[in-house]
């Protein structure tokens, strides 16, 4: 039955109640209206009107689920569904908006996945540029300022030993940007020595005590996957020394059964909510591309947890002799 004549049939059913009642009650209508006849027809108005509008609740129930579906769906979290029961105009309409759910999704995960190919792309380029243009020539200039050092007389000598610590002190910010551009560790030793150098260096400039937590059993991974979850423990440690005012942060990436889960955990001041900024959205990108899940949870003087949790295929989840964990 279309909608229309849903709508149609419930509001005969009201009428024709009512006009049966009319019909065979034992009420008449005096000329002029007595107050007790008054009363009974405005009860009857009344019931007939609660009637009609509980009917028409339930029948436009679907729609109202749709409405709030579309107000609050996310494509960066996928999976949301309204239930296809039934048939007719309504049924066709939720499965027509699940089918373009479905559609939308497939769409922003391959275009997600063409952005941050490109995005990484980038970065590996602009990583070898800077060491190979930049980082070269600087070292050319810390070599030709050690000679010119070693040379001059006082007090010309002090002022290029102070020029030669500056150029070097430039020197190992370039190198450090380079390493967060294309971490050249996660391709020579692998994740775990990967993520033990980035807590490492976190704990060194964020002046943020770092607990680190790595299984021995992990399943093997793919260069992809492993870089998702390089690039999204990067993101949460910088979050956490940015905005959560910590002092603490714990480190974990465990196997669970059929996955594998990444876990930042602070005791920061938390906010109550978890604010969807730009690191936190791109965090969701990176899971989305991956088919991952991405929880943020938070809470006031609680912390802040970001806890990303990757599907291993079963031919994939027999594990591996590693070396042994780290803690």
């Amino acid at each position: 039955m279309s909608l229309f004549w849903r709508i149609f049939a419930l509001n005969a059913v009201v009428l024709g109640s009512a006009t049966a009642l009319l019909l065979w009650a034992p009420v008449t209508v005096s000329v002029p209206v007595v107050l007790t006849e008054a009363v009974i027809l405005v009860g009857g108005l009344a019931v007939m009107l609660v009637a009609n509008a509980a009917l028409l609740r339930i029948g436009l129930a679907p729609l109202d689920r749709l409405t709030r579906l579309m107000t609050t769906v996310d494509l960066l979290r996928p999976g949301h569904r309204l239930p296809e029961q039934g048939s007719g105009e309504t049924a066709e309409l939720i499965r027509t908006f699940n089918a373009m759910l479905e559609r939308l999704e497939q769409e922003r995960a391959a275009s997600s996945a063409r952005v941050l190919l490109a995005q990484e792309s980038e970065r590996r380029r602009i990583a070898q540029e800077l060491h190979d243009e930049i980082g070269q020539t600087m070292t050319a200039v810390l070599l030709s300022l050690k000679r010119a050092s070693d040379e001059a007389d006082e007090p010309l000598r002090g002022e290029l030993q102070q020029a030669q610590e500056i150029t070097r002190g430039s020197l190992d910010e370039v190198r450090r940007l380079v390493r967060r551009l294309r971490p050249g560790v996660l391709d020579d030793l692998g994740l775990i020595s990967a993520l033990t150098s980035l807590t490492t260096e976190f704990a060194t400039h964020a002046g943020l005590r770092v607990v680190r937590s790595f299984d021995s059993d992990l399943p093997p991974l793919d260069q992809q996957t492993e870089l998702v979850l390089y690039r999204v423990a990067q993101e949460a440690l910088t979050n956490a020394a940015r905005h959560a005012d910590a002092d603490r942060v714990e480190v974990s990436l465990c196997r669970t059964d059929g996955a594998v889960t990444l876990s930042i955990t602070d005791d920061g001041r938390g906010t109550g909510i978890a604010h969807e900024g730009a690191g936190i959205r791109g965090m969701r990108e990176r899971a989305l591309f991956l088919g991952a899940s991405l929880d943020v949870t938070t809470g006031p003087q609680t912390g802040t947890q970001v806890r990303l949790t990757i599907p291993v295929p079963a031919s994939d989840s027999t594990p591996t002799p590693p070396p042994g964990s780290s803690k």
